[in-house]
């Protein structure tokens, strides 16, 4: 139950196998073969929807094109999915539900001209340090940045204002803004009758956010709301911008339509300077949703479910894709705890150390028949495998592309040598490919994308030349005279109705608490996130001492600290209604009473989600990793929980 310390991982450079139980060095003949006869023999006793597979969001474009294409056309099942579902995918269906599209509207350098930023639930400086650098120039340019979060992050340090909002109220307030514009005569009236529908109802939805209610219910004093309210309407070029504070909830998608309303109801949207910007975590969670490395969609965003598309794609690949949605990594663990989902297929992907109450991830996945991941390292999932393949997907060890947060296509360049022992996740992928009879080959990552691009029309102009020349490229780029587009839906604004096209839709919205309730057994309230010196669950930045970090803590403002009895450093258990851990103390003055915050950057120590909440967001199978219900104890305590 105390803190656990551990070596940096190993590179993988020899194929495991496991028998009786043990993983054993494995030839690769062997360890492909046994991989592609688990897949058949359980495609063959359950159906294709038996087999699931997690790619990678760190991995190339290329790779995950590829990776999506094996479960499609190899497999036969749409079943494929990535840790986008576990950040952004709240952020995908917002923006496809009004849009039409799941990518960010804007370009940096828009951050950079606009006059107000708004950014919610976002710790920019920490999680997103390279796009803060864009707020930093606006912000010593003169524009206003004002900052929606819980606690008194290094970002929130740099605001005009500070809105410090109770967790899981996002809705109320947003509803509060907006009822505040509409009474003030501040909404856009043109721009809602010309590229809008559904106000009317929208606007008598958020009539009972008063502010007077509002500030009781968020915690922002009603000043500061009108404040913004004002302030966002009245800007000529508004950005808003957000990341998990908004996503990682039980209601992730009702919260990122929420921001997405105010857009739509002041015009910041369509216009140079004007956007919505969902901001990714990882080098390509963009670009493997844009080659169709999720459940639902084609690569180049396409639905899966319109015949005329997949029928591009039945012919191109040789394979006849199934015409319905696939699972998302949450409903694969569901059937996996079902029995309906025997086999998967992990690609660089720890879901035992990120999945919300992983406690229960692991049970999932050890009860499957066959596993078979696909690393770099050997991750606390690649553990409980029964096939272990070692990858050369180092950042700086393949050639290909990736897409950031802008929708910027960019190319990078091998620059070293993959340790010996280890092959490509594309060469792999077809290795087990022909195992299972499919002639696949590629003889490089360009091969790979120009297919790719041949597909989809908003990649179809991006040659690595063009790619090459000028830097990289935002989609959409239909052809290869296509100039770069800085941002998206201008088309809202048209005045001939057939160019406006259909109109981006209010949607209403009913503010849903925590899941986690808080209760005298479990009365703080635990929010997650990142910081800037490590990376998600730790295996490629954790296994190292750092001047700058120490490992995972438990953080708590002074009076919380004081009440408990417990110092700085001191060890402590933190319990949940899933399970408990220990933790050593940081006391935070940006925290307020009642609200704890840790990681999960240091799971080898201190595993944070053995005790987050698995409750999801029915539209984007996303969980409320934001809004635990927590208990702190001293070690010495008779309320330690035997965990």
């Amino acid at each position: 139950m105390g803190r656990r310390k551990r070596e940096p991982y190993v590179r993988l450079t020899q194929p495991l196998v496991r028998d009786a139980g043990i993983l054993r060095p494995a030839s690769w003949d062997e360890a492909l073969d046994r991989a592609a006869e688990g897949f058949r023999r359980n495609i063959a006793a359950g159906g294709a929807n038996a087999f699931g597979m997690f790619s990678c969001a760190r991995a190339t474009n290329e790779m995950n094109y590829v990776a999506q294409k094996f479960a499609r056309a190899v497999i036969g099942t749409n079943n494929v999915d990535s840790c986008n579902r576990t950040c952004h995918a709240p952020s995908v269906a917002g923006l496809a539900k009004v849009f039409g599209s799941g990518g960010g509207t804007s370009s940096y350098q828009e951050i950079e001209d606009a006059d107000l930023i708004v950014l919610w639930g976002s710790n920019a400086r920490e999680a997103h340090p390279i796009f803060f650098q864009h707020v930093l120039k606006a912000v010593h340019r003169g524009a206003k940045l004002y900052v929606v979060d819980p606690r008194l992050t290094s970002t929130a340090k740099w605001a005009h204002r500070w809105l410090r909002l109770n967790v899981g109220t996002d809705i109320p307030l947003a509803s509060a803004i907006a009822r505040e514009i509409i009474h003030s005569g501040l909404a856009n009236r043109s721009f809602i009758e010309r590229g809008t529908e559904g106000f009317e109802e929208y606007a008598a939805s958020v009539e009972e956010w008063t502010l007077p209610v509002a500030e009781l219910e968020t915690g922002v004093p009603a000043e500061l709301i009108r404040e913004l309210a004002h302030a966002y309407a009245r800007a000529d070029r508004a950005q808003m911008s957000w990341t998990l504070g908004i996503t990682e909830h039980h209601n992730g998608t009702d919260n990122v339509l929420s921001l997405i309303n105010l857009s739509l109801l002041t015009g910041q949207v369509g216009r140079y300077g004007a956007g919505l910007n969902p901001l990714r975590g990882q080098n390509n969670v963009q670009g493997g949703g844009d080659m169709g490395a999720i459940p639902d969609r084609l690569p180049g965003f396409q639905d899966i479910e319109d015949a005329s598309v997949r029928e591009v794609f039945d012919a191109a690949w040789g394979a006849q894709i199934p015409p319905y949605k696939g699972w998302n990594l949450t409903q694969m663990l569901e059937a996996m705890e079902r029995g309906d989902m025997t086999t998967v297929y992990i690609i660089g992907e720890n879901p035992v150390q990120s999945e919300a109450d992983c406690e229960h991830t692991v049970k999932r996945l050890s009860n499957l028949d066959h596993v078979v991941v696909q690393d770099i390292f050997l991750t606390k999932t690649a553990q409980l495998a029964h096939v272990v393949l070692p990858a050369s997907a180092a950042w700086c060890e393949t050639d290909g592309t990736f897409t950031n947060s802008e929708r910027r296509v960019q190319r990078v360049r091998k620059a070293v040598d993959a340790p010996d022992g280890a092959r490509d996740d594309i060469e792999l992928l077809c290795e087990l490919a022909r195992r299972l009879g499919h002639d696949w080959h590629y003889d490089s990552a360009e091969q790979v994308w120009d297919e790719m691009r041949s597909l989809s029309p908003m990649h179809r102009g991006m040659s690595y030349a063009r790619l090459a020349d000028l830097g990289g490229i935002q989609w959409p780029c239909p052809d290869e005279d296509s100039l770069e587009p800085t941002y998206l839906h201008a088309r809202l604004w048209e005045t001939d109705p057939v160019k406006r096209g259909r109109p981006a839709p209010f949607s209403v919205l009913r503010h849903s608490p925590p899941v986690d309730e808080l209760s005298p057994e479990f009365p703080l309230r635990l929010t997650t996130g990142r910081r800037l010196d490590s990376y998600n669950t730790g295996v490629q930045s954790g296994g190292f001492s750092s001047p700058l970090r120490r490992g995972e803590t438990l953080d708590l403002c002074p009076q919380d600290a004081s009440d408990l009895g417990v110092v700085e450093d001191e060890l402590v258990q933190v319990s949940s209604r899933r399970g408990a851990i220990v933790a050593p103390v940081r006391i935070d003055e940006g925290l307020r009473p009642g609200l704890a915050f840790m990681t999960f950057h240091f799971p080898d120590e201190v595993d944070t989600n053995v005790i987050t909440i698995e409750a999801t967001d029915p539209v984007a199978g996303t969980a409320e990793y934001k809004a635990a219900a927590i208990r702190v104890d001293k070690l010495g305590s008779d309320k330690l929980v035997n965990h």
